[in-house]
């Protein structure tokens, strides 16, 4: 072993805890951090009013005149809390999924969890206007609680239908592409027979958008975060054993089907939380964890580098679509573009290997 690689792993012990320390990834997720603080300022910035990135922080600070307090904080604030946390919930998933799965193509949405969610969302929006008590609690309670529930009903679907005396990767991925197409079409036939009205409203929530983002949308996701993200770091310790397959995993003491089933259950209501918020926004949790696994260099995606950087790709993916095309577009259209040519390459990868 090299001196080089003795440095780059440290081990620590704090109490009954212990750990690697990995230089790499400590500069890796502070640069991570540095990148969304500067990408949420010119966010804020962007708008009818413009303001410089100076002023921004000015407001934030404390300091600024009261209509750049009002500019910052009551308008354009919330959209970007909102982007933060949605997409920190995404990468978060993708970097848990992706981990116990051990496949780079398995991520909320390509497991049809995403559509799942939709689905229910899109039940709940439809069935709003023929119904007085779901149209009573569907914009505040019945979307994100229906998101929730599509998407546990979908991964549990898809993780019984994989079940083979273990789950293998590749299985996996298939059942998540047949079951989410069948979810894509239920929300299709959903549109049809749907009022004209509601039919626009669910497709508009469809494309994946932070526009009209309020205070009364960011608590929810805040909240739900407040609670998942410690679970799922306390979670992570169990990856590292479940990385090294079912058999060695379980030699090691560790219970492979509860600790992967806890650990997935996180990660579909970090995506249905996700889901909920901004609704579907995809690719961000398939590209996010391999980008950051490559980053940091380790051999399975880093959990809280992956969350960071999530929340990256969301600010800068709504930075765009508010600035560069003449007409402001969806969140989910800009990451859908960045992320689709990242698939293919990752799919005509696994086929060069496949063929050697």
């Amino acid at each position: 072993m090299t001196r080089e690689r003795v440095h780059a792993r440290l081990a620590v012990r704090l109490g009954p805890l212990s750990g690697v320390w990995r230089p790499r990834i400590v500069l890796v997720t502070l640069l991570g951090l540095a990148a969304v603080t500067l990408t949420l300022a010119l966010n804020v910035a962007v708008g009818d009013t413009p303001l410089s990135v100076g002023e921004v922080f000015t407001v934030l600070s404390g300091g600024g005149p009261r209509s750049h307090r009002y500019i910052v904080l009551d308008l354009r604030m919330p959209r970007t809390l909102a982007g933060i946390l949605v997409g920190t919930a995404l990468g978060l998933s993708g970097a848990i999924t992706q981990a116990v799965t051990r496949n780079p193509l398995a991520s909320p949405d390509v497991l049809g969890v995403t559509a799942g969610a939709s689905a229910a969302s899109v039940s709940i929006i439809v069935l709003g206007s023929t119904s007085a008590t779901v149209s009573a609690i569907g914009g505040s309670v019945g979307v994100p609680l229906a998101a929730l529930l599509g998407g546990l009903l979908t991964a549990a679907l898809v993780y019984a239908l994989a079940w083979r005396r273990g789950i293998e990767g590749f299985r996996l991925v298939l059942v998540g592409v047949a079951i989410g197409a069948s979810a894509t079409a239920l929300t299709s036939w959903l549109l049809i027979v749907a009022e004209v009205s509601d039919a626009a409203r669910a497709t508009v929530w469809l494309t994946g958008s932070l526009n009209g983002r309020g205070w009364e949308h960011v608590v929810p996701v805040a909240v739900g975060l407040a609670v998942l993200v410690p679970v799922a770091l306390l979670l992570s310790f169990v990856l590292g054993v479940l990385h090294l397959g079912d058999d060695t995993a379980s030699g090691l003491g560790a219970r492979v089907d509860r600790d992967r089933a806890a650990l997935i259950v996180v990660a579909v209501a970090l995506a249905a939380l996700a889901t909920a918020g901004a609704g579907p926004i995809a690719f961000v949790a398939l590209v996010v964890p391999q980008i950051c696994r490559r980053l940091a260099g380790t051999a399975r995606p880093p959990l809280l580098t992956s969350a960071i950087f999530g929340a990256l790709l969301v600010l800068a993916a709504d930075v765009i679509a508010r600035t560069v095309p003449r007409t402001e577009l969806p969140v989910g259209i800009v990451t859908a573009i960045l992320g689709a040519p990242y698939l293919m390459w990752l799919l005509a990868r696994g086929v060069r290997g496949a063929r050697r």
